[in-house]
């Protein structure tokens, strides 16, 4: 997946910003597209900034996308540590 953050001007996002786009995508998983999401937001952010912390939840496997483009909060420490402490892992 690809969020096409090539060809935008690029702005760096502050942690503020990352953790209130992560809280947003948490309490509204399943509930909207990149676009919906971008537009629902609490506080307005530019769209490279957006496209940036996006690419960022995506790679470190914190959201995935169904098969429709409806962003999915997908990550779970404590089913980690359930699986990361088991001996045959």
């Amino acid at each position: 997946m690809k969020f096409n953050i090539g060809k935008i001007l690029v702005r760096s996002p502050r942690l503020e910003t990352v953790v209130m786009v992560e809280n947003f995508i948490r309490e509204n998983s399943g509930n909207f597209k990149k676009t919906e999401l971008f537009n629902k937001l609490p506080r307005k952010v530019m769209w490279g900034t957006f496209s940036v912390i996006m690419e960022y939840l995506y790679t470190s496997n914190k959201i995935g996308l169904d098969k429709n483009g409806t962003i999915v909060w997908i990550y779970d420490p404590e089913l980690y540590l359930k699986f990361a402490n088991r001996k045959r892992y």
